[in-house]
């Protein structure tokens, strides 16, 4: 075994120091650039403090889950179509009148024998499924996962901006953002798929950071140790990367949950694909890019989107299961699956073909005239999603007379409402983020503002796209934890470097306040997010815009 070198002369001409900066200091070696900051973090409370976030956050999800006690706006297709999944192994189309029998529990007959046509993967459904199955079909069992996995993304994101940041306490930060946020709120409260597309999503990151570290340690190991990288760099020690193959399943399942999670994968490819160049340049490799792209992205190809489409193939299992059920149903109307008899692997073949077909037509319904035409009273514009432009009324009760329900008897009426709206505080500080991790990324040269930028942008930009259809405002949950990682590595400028300084004490103020503002206005519009009793006076004072009643 070679011994490590035990001086600065005997290392490798990348290890060697760089130099020193203007104030007289030596600069990091490449060893020293590639060691994880989060190495340096105390491991126990790195765990504790998330934990005790998600927890935070179960109890407030959890909370009244089942009330208001009805199919509230898309629930009447999801939760209808996961009962069928639980029962049946796919989806059914439901008996006439099936909201109702749902919401006074009479769920025996509820379907027919006809396969339903639907427009989006069953991964999201299978999980509220789960809820259905702990805890019967109604308000509490179909809501249930959401809360959970809404819960779960809290600890996920906690733990992801610590290992991105070094920090405990910016991680926290970043996981009490989330909790505090009244968009993610109202998701995880509501049995619609996109609260599961951001834990998939966040985990996916995370198995990337994890990944990142991981490789850029095994790289400096390899280069210590004396190996002869060659024109590459390491290659064989970086061959097999199990938190890139980690990721790869979870952008199957949130690929699996909705279609819009491919523009994520693609975005953060092209993103691993520079951070491998970026750790081949640190150790002298010339050309980094060129090489990277052949040594690091083929195998990124095959871990990332090979594995995610296997996934994303399995998800569909109870549909190949009954492909025969869909052929003969769909065949004739459409005349797109031209179903043959077949066995063996012939019949598989034949399921996977009209799976394929099933694809075009589901791609048909999102884009072709007949939903283009259509509106909503609550579509928005995406390019107004980041300053809250139109919030979504999931539920409302508007005419509550004086002395009903608790509504006091000097009020003019009361109202009883679910919005889906973010904390207005946190999504207009995440604007202003923004545009300061652009400074950062661009003209600091942090990669980690990077991260930010291209999540964002890569679950929000892509809806531009398809703006000439009726699109929602509640889409943009998936844009919001990497809005919250930019926030918070603002705030991390913000405090400094630890100390006793008087800058770190007024970084302190200044992000503490933040803080604390929106816990402030969090509270405040708790109730238009729970389906509180409220005057309409006190309603108005929270409906700040127009556009958002």
């Amino acid at each position: 075994m070679t011994s490590a070198p035990s001086h600065a002369s005997d290392l490798p001409a990348a290890l060697e120091p760089l130099g020193r900066d203007r104030d007289g200091r030596p600069l990091p070696d490449a060893r020293r650039r590639l060691t994880p900051a989060v190495f340096l973090s105390e491991p126990l409370l790195g765990w504790i403090g998330p934990l005790l976030l998600a927890a935070l956050a179960g109890v407030l999800r959890l909370w009244r889950l089942g009330n208001p006690n009805a199919l509230l706006f898309d629930e009447t297709y999801y939760a209808k179509d996961a009962y069928s999944l639980l029962l049946h192994g796919h989806v059914l189309d439901p008996v006439e009148k099936a909201d109702d029998l749902v919401v006074v529990g009479k769920v025996g007959n509820m379907f027919t024998d006809i396969p339903s046509f639907y427009v989006h993967p069953d991964v999201g459904k299978w999980l509220i499924a789960v809820g259905e199955w702990q805890f019967g079909m109604d308000s509490f069992g179909w809501r249930f996962s959401a809360a959970v996995v809404g819960s779960l993304t809290v600890f996920v994101l906690a733990r992801l901006v610590r290992r991105l940041t070094g920090s405990t306490l910016l991680g926290c930060v970043a996981g009490l953002l989330l909790c505090l946020d009244g968009l993610h709120f109202v998701m995880s409260r509501t049995a619609l798929l996109d609260v599961f597309l951001t834990f998939f999503l966040v985990c996916a990151v995370g198995c990337l950071l994890v990944d990142r570290d991981w490789g850029r340690t095994r790289i400096a190991r390899t280069v210590i140790a004396g190996e002869d990288p060659g024109r590459f760099g390491p290659v064989r020690a970086v061959l097999l990367r199990p938190w890139r193959i980690a990721a790869g399943v979870c952008f199957g399942l949130a690929v699996g949950t909705k279609w819009n999670a491919l523009f994520v994968l693609a975005a953060l490819g092209l993103l691993v694909w520079a951070w491998d160049a970026s750790v081949r340049r640190a150790i002298g490799v010339r050309a980094p890019v060129r090489k990277a792209a052949l040594v690091d992205a083929v195998p990124a190809f095959f871990s990332l989107v090979g594995v995610a489409l296997v996934v994303y193939v399995a998800t569909w299992a109870g549909w190949l299961a009954n492909a025969g059920s869909y052929e003969e149903q769909f065949g004739d109307d459409w005349g797109s699956y031209a179903a043959t008899d077949a066995e063996g692997a012939g019949e598989a073949v034949q399921s996977v073909r009209s799976l394929w077909n099933y694809h075009q037509e589901i791609w048909g319904f999102h884009t072709g005239d007949g939903i283009n035409k259509k509106s909503h009273v609550y579509q928005s514009s995406p390019w107004g999603w980041p300053i809250i432009n139109r919030p979504v009324g999931v539920d409302a009760e508007t005419d509550i007379q004086p002395g009903e329900q608790g509504c006091p008897t000097d009020a003019n009426k009361c109202i009883r409402q679910i919005l889906a709206i973010g904390t207005p505080v946190l999504w207009w500080g995440g604007v202003l983020a923004l545009f300061a991790s652009l400074w950062f990324w661009v003209g600091g040269r942090d990669w980690r503002f990077g991260l930010a930028l291209v999540g964002v942008g890569s679950t929000w930009l892509p809806w531009l796209w398809f703006d000439d259809r009726p699109i929602f405002y509640f889409y943009a949950v998936a844009t919001l934890p990497f809005t919250i990682i930019a926030i918070t590595l603002l705030l991390g400028k913000i405090l400094g470097p630890p100390g006793r300084s008087p800058r770190r004490r007024w970084g302190a103020l200044v992000a503490g306040g933040f803080v604390v503002l929106v816990a402030a206005n969090f509270a405040y519009y708790h109730p238009i997010w729970t389906d509180g009793l409220l005057t309409n006076e006190n309603w108005l004072d929270r409906i700040w815009f127009t556009r958002w009643i």
